[in-house]
């Protein structure tokens, strides 16, 4: 793993000894990506499969940032490289910027918020985008948007999220599907 992406993760809160346990490799990426951080998502009405499991699938509108960000290659559908998945395509992959454009305006700077939530029976539950592919669509407010697909409940290691797990996103209280991840 990177040790800066180590370094980051672990900042963040986001790294446990269950991410290496799950052969996951991470790496720091250069170039256009997603960040569906602060970002819901709807369900398609599709599943998609992540390690041999199948998921609903769902859609997030995710700003297209610029620079460094980190990926793990070998998780989402990620197929052990930083390229583009294709052309007008890019990863969704994790930046910790502090600002960046968030619906519904998608101006520029906004700065974004933690919180975490427990998933729930009734609850519709959390989506992850990391590492996933996403198609470049519409610019509004001068930013690139990108519409990304991914699993609904699943974890990092590509398995289901069970009920009363707490999940952290930079996402909305109240967003349906919000973009996140389970805490370790």
């Amino acid at each position: 793993m990177h040790r800066a992406a180590v370094a980051i993760l672990t900042t963040m809160g986001l790294f446990s000894t269950q991410l290496l346990a799950a052969e996951s490799q991470f790496a720091i990426c250069k170039g256009e990506f997603a960040l569906c951080a602060a970002s819901s998502a709807k369900l398609t009405g599709n599943t998609i499969m992540v390690g041999g499991t199948s998921f609903r699938e769902a859609v997030a509108v995710c700003p297209v940032l610029t620079g460094e960000s980190i990926a793990d290659l070998s998780g989402g559908n990620m197929k052990g490289s930083c390229d583009a998945p294709g052309k007008g395509q890019v990863w969704s992959l994790f930046s910790p910027v502090q600002k960046f454009p968030q619906a519904p305006d998608w101006k520029s700077n906004t700065k974004a918020h933690f919180r975490t939530f427990v998933t729930g029976v009734r609850s519709a539950g959390m989506s992850n985008m990391f590492s996933f592919a996403c198609k470049k669509t519409d610019v509004v407010n001068g930013t690139q948007l990108a519409d990304c697909y991914g699993p609904t409940n699943e974890n990092l290691q590509g398995q289901p999220v069970p009920v009363g797990t707490v999940v952290i996103t930079e996402a909305p209280a109240g967003a349906p599907y919000p973009v996140g991840g389970p805490l370790p």
